[in-house]
C-alpha cells in the first residue's frame, strides 16, 4: 500500500486549504488503499529537502477546520523547477524521496507552473521505473487555467473585489461634493483581467471604469471616460489590474526588476493611474492596493468557491484510486441559471503552461467594462456565504501541529 504526498504551490488563496481538507479527509476514508498522507513543508521544497509533514498526526477536527481557514496550512512556495533537460537532478531527487517514503500518489495544488511540474514528475517517474500517479489540483486567484470552468480561489477574490468596489464607491459618493472624487483600486491579474472584471458586478448606478491587461491603456479615452463619469455622477471608481499595459507592451507598474519566475515585478498601477488623473483633470483622489487582502479574506469567501475547492481535492483522490495519472480534476459548468456544475477531468499536457485570458465578448466595446455574458459567467461564482466560526469577534482559524517525518536520505541543496 502506497502513501500519498500533497503540496501547495504559488500564491495562496482563501480556499486552498479546503482542497487540502478534501484530499486528506478523502484519503482517510480508504485506509486499505492509501497509507499516510504526507504534506510538503512549504510546497515542493518540502519534497526536495525531505521536510515532510505527517498529516496522520493531525486530528480529524483540525483537518476539518482547514476547510474554513485561509492561506496555505502546510506552507507554500514560489519555486519554479526547471525543465527536465536543464535540471534533471531535481526531478530525480523527488523520485528518490518518494521511493524512500513509499509514496505512490502525488497531489500538487497550484496553478499553471504546478501543472507543468506535475506533468514532468509523471513523465520522469515512468522513465525511471518508479510509477507515481501525479494529479494536479487547480488553484489560482487569476482564474487563468484552461479546461476548468473556473479555478478555486477566484470566486472568493471576485466576491471580495466586487464588495470592496461597492463599499468604497459608497464612501466616495458621500464625500464627492466637497472632497475626493476619484477612488482607484488595484487588483491582482498579471495577464488576465478576471479579477478586475469582478469590479463590474456592482449596480449600474455606480460609475466604475475597469482597466484590463487584455486591453492596451489608452490614456486619452480613459481620461475622457473618467471625466464624463465625474460630471454625470459626481465621482468615479477605477478598478485597475496590476497587469495593465501601455500600447508598447510595458506594464504601467513595471519597476524594471524580475521575480524568481522571471516575471516583471510590478510596483503599483494604482498610483500611476491616480496621478495621471490628477495631472490631467485635477480631481482629488485616493487609491488602494488590494494585494494580500483580496486572496486572504476567508471571512468573505464565496460558498460556491469553498464547495468546489473541497470537491476538487476529494476528486483528485478518487481519480488516483481509479488509476488516473497526469490529469487535473476540473469544474464543468452545466447550467448558468440555476447554477449547476460537475467534476470533469483534463490532461496535464493540455493544461501546463497555457493561460486562459478574458474572452473578447466579456469586455465591453469601449474596453472599460464587462458585458452581460461576463456578468452571467461571474455571478454564480460569488454566490453564497460561507462564514468561518468566530471567537471573541475574530475568525477561529486552525494552526496545524505539522509534525515532521524522520528523514532517510542525505541532505539536498536547492
Amino acid at each position: 500500500m502506497k502513501n500519498a504526498f500533497y503540496a501547495q504551490s504559488g500564491g495562496v488563496t482563501a480556499v486552498i486549504n479546503a482542497s487540502a481538507s478534501g484530499v486528506i479527509e478523502t484519503a482517510r476514508k480508504y485506509p486499505n488503499k492509501i497509507g499516510k498522507v504526507y504534506a510538503g513543508e512549504n510546497g515542493i521544497i518540502g519534497a526536495l529537502t525531505e521536510n515532510l509533514i505527517d498529516t496522520s498526526l493531525e486530528s480529524d477536527a483540525d483537518i476539518a477546520a482547514l476547510n474554513h481557514t485561509p492561506s496555505g496550512g502546510f506552507g507554500s512556495c514560489r519555486y519554479k523547477m526547471k525543465s527536465l533537460e536543464a535540471n534533471k537532478v531535481e526531478y530525480e531527487r523527488l523520485i528518490e524521496v518518494f521511493k524512500a517514503h513509499n509514496i505512490g500518489y502525488f497531489f500538487y495544488n497550484g496553478g499553471g507552473d504546478s501543472a507543468d511540474t506535475c506533468l514532468k514528475v509523471s513523465q520522469l517517474s515512468e522513465s525511471m521505473g518508479y510509477p507515481i500517479q501525479a494529479i494536479h489540483i487547480p488553484k489560482t486567484v487569476d482564474n487563468d487555467l484552461p479546461v476548468t470552468d473556473n479555478c478555486p480561489g477566484f470566486g472568493s477574490v471576485a466576491k471580495y473585489i466586487a464588495v470592496s468596489t461597492m463599499e468604497a464607491s459608497f464612501d466616495v459618493a458621500s464625500m464627492a461634493a466637497t472632497s475626493t472624487k476619484i477612488f482607484v483600486l488595484e487588483v491582482m491579474g498579471r495577464h488576465a483581467g478576471w479579477i478586475a472584471a469582478a469590479g463590474g458586478l456592482v449596480d449600474s448606478s455606480i460609475p466604475v471604469v475597469i482597466l484590463f491587461p487584455e486591453i492596451d491603456f489608452d490614456e486619452k479615452s480613459f481620461l475622457a471616460k473618467v471625466d464624463k463619469n465625474v460630471k454625470e455622477y459626481g465621482y468615479c471608481t477605477i478598478v485597475v489590474s496590476e497587469g495593465t499595459k501601455w500600447p508598447d507592451g510595458r506594464f504601467l507598474a513595471e519597476q524594471g526588476t524580475r521575480d524568481d519566475f522571471g516575471h516583471a515585478q510590478l510596483g503599483g498601477a494604482a498610483p500611476v493611474v491616480a496621478n495621471i488623473i490628477k495631472k490631467s483633470l485635477g480631481y482629488k483622489f485616493h487609491w488602494a492596493v488590494a494585494d494580500y487582502l483580496q486572496r486572504a479574506a476567508r471571512h468573505l469567501a464565496s460558498n460556491s468557491d469553498v464547495e468546489q475547492a473541497y470537491a476538487l481535492g476529494e476528486a483528485a483522490v478518487e481519480m488516483a484510486l481509479d488509476g488516473k495519472n497526469s490529469i487535473m480534476p476540473a469544474i464543468i459548468r452545466t447550467s448558468n441559471n440555476p447554477y449547476k456544475w460537475e467534476i470533469g477531468c483534463g490532461e496535464l499536457k493540455d493544461i501546463a503552461n497555457v493561460e486562459k485570458m478574458m474572452p473578447s465578448n466579456y469586455i465591453s466595446e469601449d474596453g472599460f467594462s464587462i458585458t452581460d455574458e461576463c456578468r452571467e459567467y461571474l455571478l454564480p461564482l460569488i454566490e453564497g456565504e460561507n462564514y468561518p466560526p468566530y471567537i471573541n469577534g475574530l475568525p477561529d482559524y486552525v494552526v496545524l501541529k505539522k509534525s515532521k517525518v524522520d528523514k532517510k536520505l542525505p541532505p539536498f541543496e536547492l
